[in-house]
């Protein structure tokens, strides 16, 4: 009965290598887009984007800028949970904003 459990004891005592295919797959990126509008003041925007994203004003400048001279500008890149957050904070200042996947 000892020789038995000496022999089991050295079976679980060998380490078995198992080789295993381990891939980690980050999420992928999500655009805060920004829509032109007729109505809001460009002025506005710009504050908007230094509040809702803490920007300084020169970048909030050339972000709202391009929002109205090409219709639309990404304003955030980053993790889908703080992008739905940042489009609802927008919508709170009424401004038009949508969510997309990045091709990052």
């Amino acid at each position: 009965m000892r020789d038995v459990l000496e022999v089991r004891a050295a079976q679980t005592a060998e380490s078995t290598e198992t080789e295993v295919d381990v891939q980690t797959r980050t999420a992928r990126p999500w655009n805060v887009i920004v829509h032109d509008d007729p109505v809001t003041l460009m002025s506005y925007v710009t504050q908007v984007f230094m509040d809702v994203f803490g920007y300084p004003q020169s970048k909030a400048d050339r972000l709202m800028r391009e929002v109205h001279s090409t219709g639309r500008s990404v304003v955030w890149t980053g993790e889908r949970e703080r992008a739905e957050l940042y489009v609802s904070k927008l919508h709170g200042f009424h401004l038009k904003a949508t969510l997309e996947t990045s091709e990052a």
